[in-house]
């Protein structure tokens, strides 16, 4: 597993954009993740999940198909296969895992190698821009966020690393998280 790295960090902190970015300049391949919540507008199956029924995932979870899964702060499931992880090793290049910090410490007691990347970004604008992206949302919805993200702060210890993005510098938070990838896989 030397070539997977974690991204992770709270709803806004714009790990997509930087995981975007690396992807013009860098082989690198998103680890699928299957969830039970429900596709958003432009996504489908694969892209950026595959989505099951909570029954469906609880079965797959019940057969022993998932390498690691947990329960996310709106009560939807996330998990990542055995078979996702080989399709992964198959291809070579680079792996990003995009979990939340659950995911995080599920991945460490597995594969505590990988090395996992917080991406931060100061409450605030996180909060305005999930606030942004999900005009549509009940306000209850944004303060069930915010609650875990601020929960998700007393979880920055699992982390090996952390990339600050501040608004207006992707850039820059996309050049720290490549040179700690490519640091990692010269060891």
């Amino acid at each position: 597993m030397k070539n997977v790295f974690i991204v992770s960090g709270a709803a806004g902190s714009g790990k997509d954009s930087i995981i975007d970015a690396l992807q013009s300049t860098l082989p690198i391949e998103r680890i699928i993740t299957t969830t039970t919540r429900a596709k958003r507008p432009g996504e489908s199956e694969g892209n950026p999940y595959y989505f099951l029924s909570p029954e469906e995932f609880e079965h797959r979870v019940e057969n022993g198909e998932f390498a690691e899964h947990s329960i996310n702060e709106n009560g939807g499931r996330y998990g990542v296969t055995h078979s996702e992880l080989e399709r992964i090793t198959e291809k070579g290049g680079i792996a990003i895992w995009r979990v939340d910090w659950k995911g995080v410490i599920s991945i460490k007691k597995l594969f505590p190698e990988i090395p996992a990347i917080y991406i931060s970004a100061p409450i605030e604008l996180l909060e305005a821009r999930l606030r942004k992206r999900d005009q549509e949302k009940p306000e209850s919805y944004f303060q069930e966020r915010m609650a875990y993200t601020v929960e998700w702060l007393n979880h920055l210890d699992i982390y090996d690393y952390r990339v600050e993005n501040e608004e207006g510098k992707l850039d820059d938070a996309v050049k720290q998280v490549k040179t700690i990838i490519e640091s990692r896989l010269k060891d």
